[in-house]
C-alpha cells in the first residue's frame, strides 16, 4: 500500500475551523464551510507518459471498519502525441485515503483491435467515469471509445460509442468494457459519454448525459435516460438535443447533476462555458452562458465543469482566464472551486477559491466523487504537455508539476444528506 501524503491545506472557506462529528448536529443552523487538503496518491512522468482521466468511485461498506471503498481508474497518456491512450489502470483505497494500492493494470479496460473502414485499429477506452448505482448494488463506469489510425493518431472524424464496464470487488478488477447500444439512424453513430457525470434515479435508471455529432453538424448534447440490471447498460429514451450555431465544434463533455428537486447540466464549448437546468431532467431550458454574480463572463472556456452537490449547497469546478496562468495550455489550471446560485444560475465570485493548485501543467480532466455524508474528492492528474511544438513539458519545469496525481478533499462542516 502506498502511504497518503498531504501535499497542501487551504483554509476553510468562510474562516472557520472544521467541526468535529460530535459537533455536527450543532453546526445544522451554521452555513454551510467547509475545509480543503490535498493528497498524492500516486505520480507518473517519464518523460514519454502520465497518468489522465483519474476519477474514482465508491463501494459502501467495501473498505476497512465498515468504510466504503473508493476505487479510482486512470489512463496513460502518451505525451508524444495527441489524445493516446494506451491502457486503463485501477487502485483502491480501504481506509479513506490513508493508504492506497499500487496503479494496477485493468485487463477487461484493454485495448481492443477492431476492423473499422476495412482496416484493423486499435479501440481504447477513455474519458471513464465510474459511480456507484444503488439499486444493482454495482459499481458502474462509463465512458466513450477512441479509434485510433494504426500508427496511433486519433481517427478523424472521430467516430465515438458509448462505453460501460462493471467492477468486481472480490477479484478488484474491472470487467470487460461494452459498448451501449443506441437507436439505429446515423443520428447517434458518432456519440459518446466521456467525462460526463451522471444522475441514478430512485427506480435504478440513469440519466446520462451524452454528445453526439449527427452528419455534417456540430456536436449536440442531449440527456439519455438508460437502465441497468447490473449487467447491461441500455438506452430508453432521450431529451432536449442542445446545439449551437457557431465557428467551434459544438458542444461537448456534459455533466448532470440535481439539487432540490431540479437538475442542472453544464456543458464544454471551445470558446465558452455552458449552463442550463431541468425540472424533469430531460426537458431543458435554453443554454446560457457561464458568468459570475456580477455579470462577468467566467472565463472557462474548451475544457469541462463539473459538479459538486451537497444537500445544502451546489459547488462549480472549474478552470479559467485571468488567473496568471496564460503560460497554461488553455488556461486549464489552477482547479476552482465556487458556490453557484441555482436561481440565477450563476458562480458566486466571493466565495471562489484555488482547489487544486497550478505548477504549469493542465488540470482541465478531473472527477468528483461523494465519499461519504463528510467528505467530497475531487481527483485530477497532472497533464505533461505543454504548447510548444514537441508538446512535452521539461521534468525539470521551473513550475513544479511532476505528473503528480491529486485528491482534493472537500471535508463538509454539516452531514450531506446526498450521500
Amino acid at each position: 500500500m502506498i502511504p497518503r501524503r498531504t501535499f497542501l491545506q487551504s483554509s476553510l472557506y468562510g474562516g472557520a475551523s472544521l467541526l468535529t462529528a460530535g459537533s455536527l448536529l450543532a453546526a445544522e443552523s451554521q452555513p454551510l464551510k467547509y475545509e480543503l487538503s490535498l493528497d498524492v496518491p500516486t505520480r507518473l512522468y517519464d518523460g514519454e507518459k502520465c497518468w489522465c482521466h483519474p476519477r474514482a468511485g465508491t463501494v459502501p461498506a467495501a473498505g476497512k471498519m465498515g468504510q466504503p471503498r473508493v476505487v479510482m481508474t486512470m489512463n496513460t497518456m502518451h505525451v508524444s502525441g495527441s489524445d493516446v491512450f494506451k491502457a486503463m489502470f485501477s487502485l483502491k483505497t480501504d481506509d479513506l485515503g490513508q493508504s492506497w494500492t499500487a496503479p494496477t493494470e485493468q485487463d477487461g479496460l484493454a485495448i481492443r483491435t477492431e476492423t473499422i473502414d476495412g482496416v484493423e485499429r486499435p479501440v481504447a477506452v477513455s474519458d471513464f467515469w465510474p459511480a456507484w448505482h444503488a439499486t444493482s448494488q454495482t459499481l458502474l463506469g462509463t465512458g466513450h471509445s477512441v479509434v485510433y489510425t494504426p500508427d496511433w493518431k486519433v481517427k478523424h472524424p472521430r467516430p465515438r460509442h458509448t462505453t460501460y464496464a462493471t467492477y468486481d470487488p472480490q477479484r478488484d478488477q474491472w470487467n470487460a468494457w461494452k459498448k451501449m447500444a443506441m437507436p439505429a439512424g446515423d443520428k447517434f453513430q458518432n456519440s459518446g459519454a466521456g467525462c460526463t457525470q451522471r444522475v441514478d434515479l430512485a427506480d435504478g435508471s440513469i440519466l446520462l448525459p451524452i454528445y453526439f455529432s449527427p452528419p455534417k453538424q456540430l456536436a449536440h448534447v442531449t440527456v439519455a435516460r438508460c437502465t441497468f440490471d447490473g449487467t447491461t447498460l441500455a438506452y430508453a429514451e432521450h431529451g432536449t438535443e442542445l446545439a449551437v450555431d457557431d465557428k467551434t465544434r459544438g458542444l461537448h463533455e456534459p455533466s448532470l447533476t440535481r439539487f432540490g428537486d431540479r437538475f442542472f447540466l453544464t456543458i464544454r464549448n471551445d470558446k465558452r462555458g455552458f449552463v442550463t437546468r431541468s425540472d424533469d431532467g430531460l426537458n431543458y431550458e435554453p443554454m446560457r452562458e457561464w458568468k459570475f454574480d456580477d455579470g462577468s463572463d467566467l472565463g472557462n472556456y474548451n475544457t469541462q465543469q463539473h459538479w459538486v452537490t451537497h444537500s445544502d449547497g451546489l459547488f462549480l469546478v472549474y478552470t479559467r482566464r485571468g488567473a496568471n496562468n496564460d503560460h497554461v495550455v488553455r488556461h486549464r489550471a489552477p482547479l476552482f472551486i465556487a458556490q453557484v446560485d441555482p436561481d440565477r444560475l450563476c458562480v458566486l465570485r466571493e466565495t471562489e477559491q484555488i482547489l487544486v493548485p497550478e505548477r504549469g501543467a493542465r488540470l482541465g480532466n478531473f472527477g468528483v466523487t461523494t465519499v461519504n455524508e463528510h467528505e467530497t474528492w475531487v481527483t485530477v492528474a497532472e497533464w505533461m504537455q505543454d504548447g510548444s511544438k514537441s508538446h512535452i513539458i521539461p521534468v525539470n519545469n521551473k513550475y513544479g508539476s511532476d505528473g503528480s496525481v491529486f485528491v482534493a478533499r472537500i471535508r463538509w462542516n454539516r452531514p450531506n444528506r446526498l450521500a
